[in-house]
């Protein structure tokens, strides 16, 4: 059974568990990976990139143990709503979902949408698509994990 990470869940005051969602998993890295990538299309939503930083920072000589892979993952009309709310909100898009190890456990996170908006806007507008899109952005998460 997925269980939130033990990060957001060991202190609730802690500001950490408000920006985050994290889940771990019992899949490995390369089927979470790959069960993500899914999930996000099954939503409607597109993967635009994926970068695999554990490979990057490896290929460039730097010693790294861990797994990481993000997907820059976009709802077309989502993002139009933002932008038309607010122009300078594309720097915020597109969402972030990673895949990554840590300590032996694979984990799937981001940083939560509506908090993030709400900290560069106050317009309720951006809210209500920000919600929408955690919902699904959660979903995603849950589905891959």
């Amino acid at each position: 059974m997925n269980a939130i990470h033990a990060r957001a869940a060991r202190n609730t005051h802690d500001w950490r568990s408000s920006m985050y969602y994290i889940v771990e998993t019992s899949k490995s890295f390369a089927q979470a990976a790959e069960d993500l990538d899914a999930a996000v299309k099954a939503h409607q939503f597109g993967v635009l990139h994926v970068h695999d930083i554990g490979n990057t920072l490896r290929s460039k000589g730097v010693e790294f143990a861990e797994q990481c892979k993000v997907f820059e993952v976009c709802n077309p009309g989502q993002a139009a709503k933002v932008m038309t709310a607010d122009m300078s909100m594309n720097m915020a898009l597109p969402c972030r979902i990673s895949v990554y190890t840590e300590k032996g456990k694979t984990l799937i996170g981001m940083i939560r949408p509506q908090t993030m908006l709400g900290m560069l806007s106050k317009d309720p507008a951006l809210g209500a698509v920000a919600a929408e899109v955690e919902t699904a952005t959660r979903q995603m998460i849950d589905e891959a994990a």
